[in-house]
């Protein structure tokens, strides 16, 4: 069975967020695998282990970025793919990232029979670049997959549907992103850790794709890059019920500004 496994590096979401000149300050800040992306990693190995086959993690985004697949290799994935968009600078979005992992897949000739990714990126939450990529691909997909079976050609998923579950039955090759509780990803081991230096590594940039710049630009602008309020104390309403929701009215309308 051939896996590939999309994912992101994204900042640790311990870290303390500083914006600088409208963007977010990177100088000290820890990266990781997107935590959604190392289900999807997790799940890969899984089904390698089970069914047998490769698995290649690709992933979009500065030279520091090479961290992240190898520390996929060393959680048990066979090789790696990196593609660096800094070329584009800050013109890219899903759209973009979707119609390069495309280009990507097809220039590098990567067979597959399943596809994992996660369900978003922490830092964006657009969870889009899945869906996007199924669509170019031409093949179909199933989002928040809590649980995966594959016997043959046949996929039988769980799907988080906001607290409930639903069930699916699809064939490969399809495309699945991973939701938390898929699994319990694990920790590289150090003879893990150890033979993904040696594991191979691509390394592209967008001049090796056959990609026109004008068609993969980003379809969407980032206006403003901010923190959020800090939270202040609430307030208790006191009095008579009707009398609460009058001044809660007005509170609403003069202080919290949404109606």
């Amino acid at each position: 069975m051939n896996i590939l496994v999309c994912l992101k590096q994204t900042f640790d979401t311990e870290e303390r967020i500083t914006i600088e000149n409208g963007k977010i300050n990177e100088d000290g800040a820890e990266f990781v695998i997107n935590p959604y992306d190392e289900y999807a990693v997790e799940e890969a190995i899984k089904l390698k282990e089970q069914h047998g086959g490769e698995v290649t993690v690709i992933t979009i985004g500065p030279e520091r970025a090479e961290q992240a697949l190898r520390t996929a290799m060393a959680m048990g994935a066979d090789k790696g793919v990196i593609v660096d968009l800094e070329d584009l600078g800050d013109q890219v979005d899903e759209h973009t990232i979707a119609q390069v992992l495309a280009a990507t897949i097809r220039e590098e000739d990567l067979d597959f029979d399943i596809i994992l990714c996660g369900y978003m990126a922490v830092d964006d939450g657009s969870a889009q670049v899945g869906p996007r990529l199924a669509e170019l691909l031409e093949i179909p997909h199933i989002s928040t997959i809590t649980k995966l079976t594959v016997e043959g050609d046949k996929v039988s998923v769980e799907k988080d549907v906001e607290g409930d579950v639903e069930y699916i039955d699809a064939k490969l090759p399809i495309l699945v992103t991973a939701q938390q509780g898929l699994n319990d990803p694990r920790y590289p081991s150090l003879p893990g850790i150890m033979k993904a230096k040696k594991k191979p590594l691509t390394r592209l940039e967008l001049d090796d794709l056959d990609l026109d710049e004008e068609e993969i630009a980003a379809k969407t602008e980032i206006i403003e890059t901010f923190l959020p309020p800090k939270k202040e104390a609430g307030k208790i309403l006191t009095g008579d019920l009707a009398d609460q929701a009058k001044e809660l009215v007005q509170l609403l309308r003069s202080e919290a500004k949404v109606i």
